[in-house]
């Protein structure tokens, strides 16, 4: 019996077994999939129907054969078996309503069947949705008529109600396909994300290669990795292995006579290719000797390093397994390898130009120019942390807004306020600057706002403040950190209203400047400390300027070292011409606690002790003269510190499971606020 129009509202129903579809809804709510839909639908029809076979599908049996099936038998036993959905009954599924037999009808060659097998009932309902056909639903009982009693509007809903679970499977399975591919995506952009943060850090070609060599291995199961290079018309040279396990059979800077192997085809062809071991065997001369009986390979890939047109060698890929690379791997490899073909070709470049570097027996100070003079300063260096502060001064030079200067002793701060002082409009006008450490606490009132005479004992004359010598130019206060608490007020004051009083003097005087402070304290933390006064640090930190140490800049030692070297020399009349290139290295190597300043007392030493035309170092003081333990750091300098050595230790990344938050313990958020804070 078909049939094709039943009732379609569930009024038609008889409202237990409504009842019924509606409390299964619960219990089938938490599958996700065939394998636990079919059992669980299985128990929930026994309470309504009498199921003794039950087979179900996914999937438009029109477009090829079904996505999965599942279907299971109830024996005589009473146990729930396992068994083959019978393929006819997929296909019919397709133009069908709904379909009934009972032992006097037709159903198929699976009819058969299924009545020699002792089923006397037989529903076959296809799970539709208003857009598709997503699965059907076969269901046999060994009772007459046993479906026929249920109601075609029972069975309508019952499909449909199997239907909407069907379609969340569908949907689950989408989801977690690409769930899958984003997270392969995320995985293989990590891996060239951290690869191309090796390629930065190394310029050695062999530090390079060990560099990729660890970082691939982290992601990737193989046994060995061996860069062989091709240079013009020489022999392929095998240059570089990291093969732990390696038997003996391959060394580095080892020559292969033979051109037409593994590594040749992938460069003449120009693309990764994957021997097996049978390939390999099959090679003529030393190859099947060398590789498969002498180590053992089962498999090998090879990929060609192409840069700038030019196919320079081959990065293979070793394993004694068999599946070691799967196509998505050698995808993934030969993406990794592009970027390393240009960053060995640019190391192997750099290997050389430091090779005809240190042949030059003498380098010429007199050929280098003073560094950027854009400022009107003596402002020295090129690297990319100098040049960001100097793009901030560029910047708010011309405004009137007050500069902060954050930064250690030594790092330049005074010339970076000159700086900014020269290009504003008041560069005409004066540049006064007081440091607050250097006076004592009795006296730093008089010497910013001046005094009346006979104010206190020892005012015999009256006596002008640096703030009234700034009138209309710069005023700049060093160390603004080591100013005492109770002048903090006053200062306030006379910065918010552009005038103050002398010390002993009864008249408000007014007075129009710019201010410039600098400290190398953390403001930060003295005001929760209540050290500094919080409204005076926000008057302040209006434009804040972290001046960096010399650490942070070691490409500028070379041109710092030449500039004092030259500087000292001229002043001392010595006819120094050459540094030598080892000793700019490790002046570039030692951290400079001291900053700008150690760096040149240290030249200028130099310089001293220099007999001849080359500057000799006094390199035994930088050995056996270890700097001073610092002072104990506050809470603040503590944090900003340890947060700067884990940034450096993820190369900047924040976010992430492998970025800074994640080695911290906190937030991505919270740490970025904390990084505000503390001025990173």
């Amino acid at each position: 019996m078909n049939v094709n129009a039943p009732a379609r509202t569930f009024r038609d129903m008889d409202p237990p077994r409504l009842a019924q579809l509606l409390d299964a809804a619960a219990e089938l709510g938490p599958c996700r999939d065939l394998g636990t839909l079919g059992p669980a639908l299985f128990r929930v029809l026994q309470k309504s129907l009498p199921v003794h076979r039950m087979a179900l599908w996914l999937g438009d049996p029109g477009e090829d054969r079904p996505e999965t099936a599942w279907a299971a038998e109830l024996g005589q036993d009473g146990f729930l078996a396992r068994v083959e959905p019978m393929p006819d009954l997929v296909e019919l599924t397709r133009n069908l309503q709904t379909d009934l037999w009972d032992p006097d009808g037709t159903g198929g060659g699976s009819g058969k069947a299924l009545r020699d097998r002792g089923f006397r009932s037989f529903v076959l309902l296809p799970l539709r949705t208003p857009e598709q056909l997503v699965g059907g639903l076969a269901l046999s009982s060994r009772a007459p008529a046993a479906f026929r009693e249920a109601g075609p509007a029972y069975l309508v809903h019952l499909a449909k109600f199997v239907a909407s679970f069907t379609v969340k499977i569908l949907r689950l399975r989408q989801m977690d396909e690409l769930n899958a591919s984003l997270t392969l995506e995320r995985d293989q952009q990590r891996i060239l994300l951290q690869i191309t943060n090796e390629l930065v850090e190394h310029r050695d070609p062999r530090d390079l290669f060990q560099a990729i060599s660890r970082s691939l291995r982290e992601r990737f199961s193989f046994d060995g990795i061996a860069l062989v290079l091709v240079q013009h018309e020489a022999e392929p040279l095998l240059r570089f292995l990291d093969y732990p396990t390696n038997r003996g059979h391959m060394q580095e800077n080892q020559v292969f006579t033979v051109r037409n192997g593994p590594s040749q085809r992938a460069m003449d062809l120009r693309r990764a290719l994957v021997f097996t071991r049978a390939e390999l065997d099959a090679f003529e001369g030393p190859i099947p000797q060398v590789l498969v009986k002498g180590e053992g390979l089962a498999t090998m890939c090879c990929i060609p390093l192409v840069s700038r047109s030019r196919v320079m060698g081959v990065l293979s890929f070793l394993s004694r397994r068999g599946d070691a690379f799967p196509e998505a791997t050698v995808d993934l490899l030969g993406r990794v390898t592009a970027q390393v073909a240009v960053a060995l070709d640019n190391a192997f470049a750099y290997e050389e130009i430091q090779t005809l570097r240190d042949q030059l027996a003498q380098e010429n100070l007199y050929l280098q120019e003073e560094m950027d003079k854009d400022f009107g300063m003596e402002i020295v260096g090129r690297s990319p942390s100098l040049q960001k502060v100097l793009r901030q001064v560029e910047t708010v030079a011309p405004s009137d807004a007050t500069v902060l200067l954050l930064g250690e002793t030594g790092t330049g701060k005074e010339l970076m306020a000159r700086a900014i002082h020269s290009l504003s409009p008041r560069a005409e006008r004066g540049f006064v600057q007081i440091n607050c450490a250097s006076i004592p606490a009795g006296l730093v009132e008089s010497e910013l706002f001046g005094h009346e005479k006979g104010a206190f004992t020892g005012a015999i004359a009256q006596k002008t403040g640096r703030l009234e010598l700034a009138h209309q130019g710069t005023l700049f206060l060093d160390e603004i950190g080591d100013l005492p608490l109770e002048l903090q007020p006053k200062l306030l004051r006379a910065l918010q209203e552009r005038e103050f009083e002398r010390v002993g003097g009864t008249r408000p005087r007014k007075v129009d400047l710019r201010l410039i402070a600098a400290t190398n304290r953390d403001l930060t933390a003295m005001v929760e400390s209540r050290e500094f006064r919080a409204d005076l640090f926000y008057r302040l930190n209006v434009f804040p300027i972290r001046v960096p140490p010399l650490r942070e800049r070691k490409e500028d030692i070379p041109t710092l070292v030449r500039y004092f070297t030259q500087k000292f020399a001229q002043r001392m009349h010595r006819p120094i011409e050459s540094i030598p290139t080892r000793a700019l290295e490790k002046l570039v190597a030692w951290d400079w606690p001291g900053n700008i300043r150690e760096l040149e007392n240290f030249i200028e030493r130099s310089v001293i002790l220099s007999r001849g035309r080359e500057l000799e170092i006094p390199f035994s003081e930088l050995e056996t003269a270890r700097p001073a333990p610092a002072p104990a750091a506050t809470l603040e300098e503590a944090d900003r510190a340890h947060i700067l050595k884990i940034l450096e230790a993820c190369h900047g990344k924040v976010g992430g499971p492998d970025g800074a938050a994640a080695r911290l313990g906190m937030k991505r958020t919270t740490l970025q606020s904390r990084m505000r804070k503390l001025g990173i």
